[in-house]
């Protein structure tokens, strides 16, 4: 009898996945494959818990597969490499996001844009080239091909900076695309959480005037005291709203929730840009009238590719840009995630992977 997929590799693996759309995560057995060729296994030390893990976990995508082993923040050690492996050396400090493949051929794996290669895989709940799913680093070793690992920086912290690898490049790549990353101009950020604080830190390195825009009246000394933001807007308050129409070229709207665009496309000046990196469960309305009377953009974007992602982490070592976080233990992740879909965090969770993580 053929083994199960998560039995089908050599090397024997141990995390906390989910089972079904309850979400719950528990200890879980599965396999590694053998580090060979370009690959490199890590031991994991450290993995951020995204907000996508919450959505993953509990199918509320629509494509989950169980079990499913989230963690795309990965940050660890090299233990292992293939006998071609160039970049890394054993002991060498790596992280790993959101991707573990792609076809390598296309126009955009060829202009270093993995992140939009029609053969992408996911570091979890993908088919990887073998035919087995993909697990994430809720879990004490992952095996990848050298090309997809990061090298990180000297003396940059591996726990406060894992979150980075999604929540950095999810905001720091539109920035840069868009254009929003020169001095003097005036950025909004929609949402002070995981993505929303990092694009404050990284909106502020590149010079810009930053505004948070949150529904919530009590993050206002939190923005502009701890993050640094030049000013605050309560979404919810008319006159406030009224007062900052047309002064913004461009907000990152990092909302994974479903809401309303139009007042966020009023504050844009003629030519601003509105570019969501937050994914609501449901499609949201675009208002195209007032896009037309002010020649603005609305646009998306999803993390990065690698060498832009490895740019990323070196910019936030040499600008000292690191995530808010809140360390925790493996066997804390439930009640993380019920913290994580109440907004009850500042900013992001991280699963102390290496310290904790024992397996049964």
């Amino acid at each position: 009898m053929a083994s199960s997929p998560e039995l089908k590799h050599p090397v024997k693996s141990f995390a906390w996945a989910a089972r079904d759309k309850s979400g719950v995560l528990s200890p879980f057995n599965f396999s590694r494959r053998a580090t060979d060729g370009h690959d490199v296994q890590l031991k994991v030390l450290y993995c951020g818990i995204c907000h996508s893990d919450l959505h993953m976990i509990k199918n509320e995508w629509g494509f989950t597969e169980y079990p499913i082993v989230p963690g795309h923040e990965i940050a660890g050690v090299v233990t292992e490499v293939g006998r071609k492996v160039q970049k890394f050396n054993i002991g060498d400090k790596v992280g790993v996001g959101c991707l573990v493949g792609s076809c390598r051929n296309c126009n955009k794996c060829a202009k270093d844009l993995e992140n939009y290669c029609p053969a992408q895989i996911l570091t979890y709940g993908s088919p990887y080239t073998d035919g087995t799913p993909t697990y994430g680093g809720y879990s004490d070793i992952i095996v990848v091909d050298e090309h997809f690992a990061i090298r990180w920086p000297e003396n940059f912290p591996l726990d406060a900076g894992c979150p980075l690898l999604c929540a950095g490049i999810s905001t720091y790549s539109p920035l840069k695309y868009f254009e929003l990353n020169k001095p003097g101009i005036h950025i909004g950020v929609v949402g002070l959480g995981g993505l929303g604080h990092v694009a404050v830190k990284f909106a502020k390195a590149f010079g810009a005037k930053v505004t948070v825009i949150s529904t919530s009246a009590g993050k206002k000394q939190e923005a502009i005291e701890k993050l640094g933001a030049d000013s605050f807007l309560l979404s919810g308050d008319p006159e406030q709203m009224q007062a900052a129409v047309g002064t913004m070229d461009g907000i990152i709207d990092t909302v994974s929730a479903v809401h309303s665009i139009l007042p966020l496309i009023d504050l844009l000046a003629s030519d601003g840009k509105l570019i969501a990196v937050g994914i609501p469960e449901k499609p949201l309305e675009l208002p195209i009238s007032s896009l037309c009377m002010g020649r603005k953009i609305v646009g998306g974007s999803t993390i990065g590719g690698l060498k832009e992602t490895q740019e990323m982490i070196d910019f936030a070592a040499k600008h000292n840009i690191l995530p808010d976080v809140e360390i925790v233990p493996i066997d804390y992740v439930n009640t993380a995630m019920e913290r994580l879909a109440r907004g009850d965090v500042k900013y992001r969770f991280v699963i102390d992977v290496g310290n904790t993580l024992k397996s049964t």
